[in-house]
């Protein structure tokens, strides 16, 4: 019988560790200047489509092969130039903890689980809090991303609607709900009516309140629009920082009318939240604590490990409403030894909080200001090399770390530009060498690449203007 290296054995760690740890310095060693997306990744993935194996190749044979090839169909998000959607990169600390919530495979599902992952969440919680001027008093949890957050402060909104008309959504269900207009602006999320369809809400309850400008709420129509409930409840969705201009609904007038009205309101604040850390942004958001709930990634602009989120809700017991449940063989919550399981939609709960704490605790408060600080200014100053070029053309203003702009050398019409920059948009991504996407911004195609890497230089973003330049002219070439 042929010998089964399936089985995995306690011999194969030492090997499997000397080899990971160096196979990852490495790597990280080459991030800087490595291509983020490299040519030939279809051929890689081609080479892992096989049947699946009778007998295992062993660890060692599989994580080289994970490796080399398969590390050349990945993409380098971790690295400077990748400036794609909303992504941070991971910091030092962070990756040395999320080392170690893997070798320990920590359970953050209560205190009797894990005592140090669920005190280190609670921790950071109240620390992440004080970042961003958050009242200590408000309940938090830590979630896969922004999604599930948002999704943790909008089940607890859905639960207050119920107690407004005496209904226990947890336990009744909504069958008795009346329809429930919910307020947002054109710069809501699609992860925003992503939850609201989640939780039952329905999509069509979503009025859409908007100026003519920047897509923003328009505050004395939203009034209008309050005044007209006349005390009927309803749920009132803020953005804070949009993903194509970075853009923000006007967070300190929405916050006073949630004072005067019978409204829940949401502060999605998946990147923008991080606003509130810097002198020349945290205007934008005054008035935060009015709010009743907020959500806010992790891996975008902290820098911690893909998938991290946090949910903040300003009275925990709708989130203990809304999440509770019990069995025989599950601990009971209690103040000094809580189940973390029971405030979020997880109970399987990875400790996401050890890399979090690892962050926070080895750079400090003036650590992750200062970084956050580095990215304004480097999204300022590609704003002034567009601004200084004749053939790229600004489109917004920039509001924090999001740059939006498209190629426009002169004698182009608004359908030909759109064409070039779709183009333009399709050839940096094969091309490889930095990561960035297109977007529509007021009915133009736009580029829109958004700094949030511990490891971004000035160099790289001249690398990718340079990237961008060169790229055009290639295609200019070809038509």
């Amino acid at each position: 019988m042929a010998n089964n290296l399936t089985l995995p054995r306690k011999e194969e760690l030492e090997n499997i560790l000397n080899y990971i740890s160096e196979e990852s310095k490495k790597y990280i060693e080459s991030l800087d200047s490595l291509s983020v997306r490299q040519q030939g990744f279809s051929e890689v993935l081609r080479d892992f489509d096989i049947p699946f194996p009778e007998f295992g190749k062993g660890g060692i044979a599989t994580l080289s092969k994970l490796i080399n090839p398969g590390l050349r169909a990945s993409v380098a998000s971790s690295g400077p130039r990748f400036f794609h959607f909303v992504v941070g990169g991971v910091t030092p600390a962070a990756l040395g903890a999320e080392w170690i919530s893997a070798v320990t495979s920590q359970i953050s599902y209560a205190y009797i689980t894990s005592p140090l992952a669920v005190k280190l969440e609670l921790i950071s919680l109240n620390w992440l809090k004080e970042l961003f001027e958050i009242p200590k008093s408000w309940g938090g949890i830590m979630t896969t991303g922004a999604t599930m957050a948002i999704y943790v402060g909008l089940i607890a909104a859905r639960q207050w609607l119920g107690e407004q008309y005496k209904i226990d959504i947890f336990e009744d269900g909504m069958s008795k709900l009346p329809e429930t207009k919910i307020f947002a602006s054109k710069l809501l999320h699609p992860s925003d009516s992503k939850v609201i369809g989640m939780l039952g809400l329905g999509r069509k309850s979503i009025v859409t309140i908007a100026d003519n400008k920047r897509g923003a709420f328009d505050i004395p129509k939203l009034e209008e629009e309050l005044q007209k409930l006349n005390g009927t409840p309803c749920i009132v969705v803020a953005v804070a920082g949009e993903p194509n201009a970075g853009l923000f609904d006007p967070v300190p007038e929405l916050a006073k009318l949630s004072e005067k009205y019978n409204m829940w309101l949401h502060v999605d604040g998946a990147f923008g939240l991080f606003a509130k850390v810097d002198s020349r942004t945290k205007h934008l958001l005054d008035g935060l604590e009015k709010a009743d709930s907020i959500a806010v990634d992790g891996h975008k602009w902290l820098n911690v490990p893909y998938d991290i989120g946090f949910g903040f809700v300003k009275d925990r017991t709708y989130m203990e409403k809304s999440f509770r449940y019990s069995a025989e063989y599950l601990p009971d919550w209690n103040e000094e030894e809580p189940v973390l399981g029971m405030l979020g939609p997880e109970s399987s709960r990875k400790a996401r909080s050890l890399p979090v704490w690892a962050t926070l605790h080895a750079y400090g408060k003036s650590g992750i200001v200062s970084m956050i600080g580095k990215h304004i200014n480097q999204a300022l100053f590609l704003e002034k090399l567009v601004k200084q070029s004749l053939i790229l053309e600004l489109l917004e203003d920039v509001v924090i770390n999001v740059v939006c702009f498209r190629y426009n050398p002169g004698g182009m019409d608004e359908g030909e530009l759109d064409y070039f920059n779709n183009q333009l948009g399709k050839a940096i991504l094969d091309d490889g060498r930095v990561f960035l996407g297109t977007t529509i911004y007021q009915g133009k195609v736009a580029l829109r690449p958004a700094i949030v890497n511990w490891r971004t230089e000035n160099s790289d973003i001249e690398f990718m203007v340079n990237v961008i330049l060169d790229l055009a002219q290639s295609i200019n070439k070809q038509e």
